[in-house]
């Protein structure tokens, strides 16, 4: 109890420093590594020879591990992901496929309660402009060094947007030792499944625990991503497989920027956003089935 008691005068006390130390007027910058692992023996891995696996990892790591800055003031932020040059046929985002779930610069205004996402959909721009939700945050005593900054963990339940490829997973395909009868009418079934709902092949989970670690050296409710909401800048989040750590910090950078919303594109709701995902793939997959089917009637025709 004595230990408990101790952790929350030491947080009164670095919330009241912060405070009275920190500038009225101030911005700042956050360096985040963000790293998605990926279960490749879930994606057909073990079939593949040692050199494919290789090369199909190399790529996944250009996609899943990325840099992002979050420019921040008291009551806006703005995070997008810090670009590099990238080599000749490294594949970002496997041909461009990635980018269309993989969002742009995302304004956060915790004054307002609103958030707005630059996001690219196969070639067409659009502006996903929602209610900030936050989350019901269960603070914790526990604290830990992340750099020069004093952290608490903070928990909470998160529900998972069913497009967050973070949280994709493919679905199981049943218990092995099937008869092949079975097994092949269960593969009829599930190809009509996949023609109606081109995510049937994928699950997300409904909801995730979400650990953050936040510094109230740095008094401002903001963080990387989604996360805001915790009375100091969060530098670490742990969501599912997705960690994201914070690696620097300016404070009142020489050169400030303007935080402003991104204005181009077609404005949708997040909700509005999914449908026409889930229209589109749809529609790419009915085009793809009936290309096979043509195909395999050419095919057999060309045996006969």
């Amino acid at each position: 109890m004595k230990t408990s008691v101790s952790k929350i005068t030491l947080l009164i006390i670095i919330l009241c420093t912060g405070l009275f130390s920190f500038a009225q007027d101030f911005q700042g910058k956050a360096y985040y590594m963000s790293k998605t692992t990926v279960d490749l023996d879930q994606w057909g891995g073990r079939e593949m020879t040692p050199e494919r696996r290789k090369e199909i990892e190399a790529r996944m790591k250009n996609f899943l591990e990325k840099e992002y800055i979050l420019t921040f003031n008291k009551t806006e932020s703005i995070y997008k992901e810090d670009e590099k040059l990238e080599a000749p046929g490294s594949g970002r985002g496997f041909g461009g496929f990635g980018s269309s779930f993989t969002g742009g610069p995302k304004y956060k205004n915790v004054k307002t309660q609103e958030v707005v996402q630059d996001q690219e959909f196969f070639g067409k721009q659009f502006l996903i402009k929602d209610e900030l939700k936050g989350l019901e945050w269960k603070m914790g005593t526990e604290t830990k060094q992340i750099g020069q900054y004093t952290c608490f963990k903070a928990t909470a339940i998160k529900i998972v947007d069913k497009f967050d490829w973070r949280s994709m997973r493919r679905r199981g395909r049943g218990p092995k030792g099937d008869d092949k009868k079975k097994e092949g009418d269960k593969m009829v079934k599930d190809s009509t499944k996949v023609a109606e709902d081109p995510m049937s092949e994928i699950e997300v989970p409904k909801t995730i625990e979400v650990v953050a670690w936040y510094t109230p050296q740095i008094p401002i409710n903001q963080g990387p991503d989604d996360y805001w909401g915790l009375p100091g800048l969060i530098l670490e989040v742990n969501a599912d497989r997705t960690t994201i750590l914070c690696t620097k910090i300016v404070m009142n950078p020489d050169e400030k920027e303007d935080i402003e919303q991104p204005k181009k594109g077609e404005e949708v709701t997040q909700a509005k956003y999914n449908e026409i995902i889930t229209k589109k793939m749809k529609e790419m997959r009915e085009m793809y089935g009936g290309r096979r089917g043509r195909d395999g009637r050419r095919g057999g025709g060309r045996r006969n």
